[in-house]
């Protein structure tokens, strides 16, 4: 375990460790529902349909081949993979040598290498999940409209918030935006009432103002 630790908190490797750090406290708020599961995806999608044209982080992902998957699912998969490559790299050759100053130019070369090798790996592992999440957009998207949901996160803004719509399991959650002059929160009653495609989210309203109250 000493071992462990210790090569994880070395240069390269604690560049990716930290990283791995972030994703793992970004999805316990997602859990606790304080951020989107796709909080990075809202206005990456320019050019999606042409890689020639797409522009933005959503842009480079579709041109490695990650699209169509949560850019932060994608984010972490990628980080954990050149977090595992730079680990057995410390582990089993810059440990063993005598690098001193060195160490630091040719650990920005295993940097960049580790996220060679962690791009065709993930593109590997998320291309399976890949019609999931469209099938799932599909079913998800204007059909919905003036159904009732539940707010989960916060607040709802114009640019944040998810929502719950009971569907006789666990329940779907839904990206929602509102105006934050409407004050919607935690626990509040909405209906859905627009798709808005270029963020794959609901524009939504009040329960009670949808019903004429």
């Amino acid at each position: 375990m000493e071992l462990f630790f210790q090569a994880s908190l070395t240069f390269p490797v604690v560049v990716f460790s930290f990283m791995l750090c972030v994703a793992m406290l970004y999805w316990l708020t997602v859990a606790l529902g304080a951020l989107d599961v796709d909080v990075l995806d809202a206005g990456g999608d320019g050019g999606m349909d042409d890689p020639s044209n797409a522009e933005g982080l959503g842009g480079l992902l579709m041109k490695l081949g990650l699209h169509d998957v949560p850019v932060t699912l994608v984010l972490t998969v990628l980080v954990f993979f050149a977090w595992l490559a730079s680990y057995f790299t410390q582990l089993l050759l810059l440990g063993w040598l005598p690098l001193g100053l060195l160490r630091y130019p040719l650990g920005l070369v295993v940097i960049v290498l580790a996220l060679a090798v962690a791009v065709p790996v993930t593109r590997l592992v998320v291309a399976p999940l890949r019609p999931l999440f469209r099938k799932a957009l599909g079913s998800t998207t204007r059909s919905l409209l003036g159904q009732v949901v539940v707010v989960r996160s916060p607040l709802v803004s114009d640019r944040l918030g998810e929502a719950v719509m009971e569907d006789g399991g666990a329940g779907l959650i839904l990206r929602v935006r509102a105006d934050p002059a409407l004050g919607f929160k935690r626990g509040d009653r909405l209906v859905l009432l627009e798709y808005l495609e270029a963020e794959h989210a609901y524009r939504v309203i009040g329960e009670d103002e949808f019903n004429g109250k």
